[in-house]
């Protein structure tokens, strides 16, 4: 089993670089797009028993390299977007959170006899993660006190379950579409007409002229943004740090001077890929088996009811398939997952709206799953 810090690091790298230039080269991997398979790619290495399962290269990559790509890809985008697409977006968004609470109090009536007293827990647990992501996850399973081996195993079913869901997101549309196609404004709007990093027609190829200036301009103001969100975030609280990180990236975004830099987004796509890689080699399936399938299956309910609630009720007020899709993963995944999404399926119009409402998750999955969760064990006990 390879553990050695940099083995890990040319390993996550090239699976990282396999998965783009599958998704390049041939048309049926594009299908599925370079995303999944990276996600695909690391959970075959830690399932096989080829890398280990912790690591300070993963911390890293889930930390500051994470932090970096956000920003990164937020200096590329313009609070236009937000202007335009906000309000659809929101509305999805609040629709796929009802409909997660929904699914987490349907799957706790389902699997209660064999969870037990940990029903109650993991419907809060998963409410908050998908509601917001992995970050609600981690805070409301240790507040609700999870037994560490249940916390374990609902953490391997949430990112597997993310994994999928990421590729029912990314699949889906392109089938929905043809039956349901976006409006003329939508289409517009999912592609970011007029938008001035929308030149070239896939954000992933399109080839980019950088100069070193344009790289030690970007390396200064992103590490400056992260150190700003972290001693603001100490000193002013009020808000969690990505909220920090993200205003400052976004107030430096609409600056004409830091817009004409050119990479940001090359360089933060590159660093959220490496997060998706770690995402699949945190996905192993041997856990979730130890503890019980049944918190597999939880998962399952919760992201199936949160599809269809918001398929259905999103279709009968005219929502677009790609806002939704985006939508919906902003809850499952997180911000930066919604922001991949978009990428990865050609909508650069609705990434920062993705982020934002991503963002949101992180304020609101925390109390819906507090509520959530008490209101099952006022229901089952526990």
């Amino acid at each position: 089993m390879l553990k050695d810090p940099l083995t890990l690091a040319v390993l996550i790298a090239a699976i990282t670089a396999l998965a783009f230039w599958l998704d390049y080269r041939f048309t049926a991997m594009s299908k599925a797009g370079a995303t999944l398979l990276v996600i695909i790619f690391g959970a075959l290495l830690s399932n096989t028993g080829i890398v280990v399962l912790d690591s300070p290269v993963y911390s890293a990559i889930e930390g500051p390299v994470t932090s970096l790509a956000i920003v990164f890809l937020l200096l590329s985008v313009g609070l236009g977007d937000l202007k335009q697409a906000g309000p659809r977006m929101l509305g999805m968004f609040l629709i796929a959170a009802i409909g997660t609470a929904l699914g987490a109090f349907i799957g706790a009536l389902l699997f209660s006899p064999a969870l037990g007293a940990e029903t109650w827990r993991l419907a809060g647990a998963f409410t908050g993660t998908y509601t917001g992501g992995g970050l609600n996850f981690a805070a409301l399973g240790r507040a609700l006190d999870l037994s560490p081996s249940m916390f374990s195993a609902a953490a391997a079913a949430d990112n597997v379950t993310t994994a999928i869901w990421i590729g029912v997101t990314l699949a889906a549309p392109i089938w929905l579409m043809r039956r349901w196609p976006d409006g003329a404004d939508d289409t517009a709007l999912a592609e970011g007409a007029g938008a001035a990093h929308d030149a070239s027609p896939h954000p992933f190829w399109g080839a980019v002229p950088i100069s070193l200036l344009d790289l030690v301009q970007l390396a200064a103001i992103g590490l400056f943004v992260m150190l700003a969100a972290r001693l603001v975030s100490q000193s002013v609280g009020l808000f969690p740090e990505i909220l920090w990180l993200t205003t400052f990236a976004l107030i430096l975004a609409q600056l004409p001077a830091v817009r004409a830099l050119h990479g940001a987004q090359q360089f933060g796509n590159l660093g959220l890929h490496f997060f998706f890689a770690v995402i699949g080699i945190r996905s192993l399936l041997g856990e979730m088996l130890r503890v019980g399938p049944e918190v597999f299956y939880y998962t399952l309910v919760v992201v199936g009811v949160q599809g269809a609630f918001l398929l259905v009720v999103g279709r009968a007020l005219k929502g677009s398939v790609s806002t939704m899709a985006v939508a919906s993963q902003a809850a499952i995944g997180g911000p930066t997952t919604a922001m991949a999404l978009a990428v990865a399926r050609g909508w650069p119009g609705l990434m920062l709206p993705g982020v934002a409402v991503g963002l949101l998750g992180y304020a609101v999955g925390n109390y819906s799953g507090f509520a959530v969760a008490h209101l099952v064990r006022l229901i089952l006990g526990g």
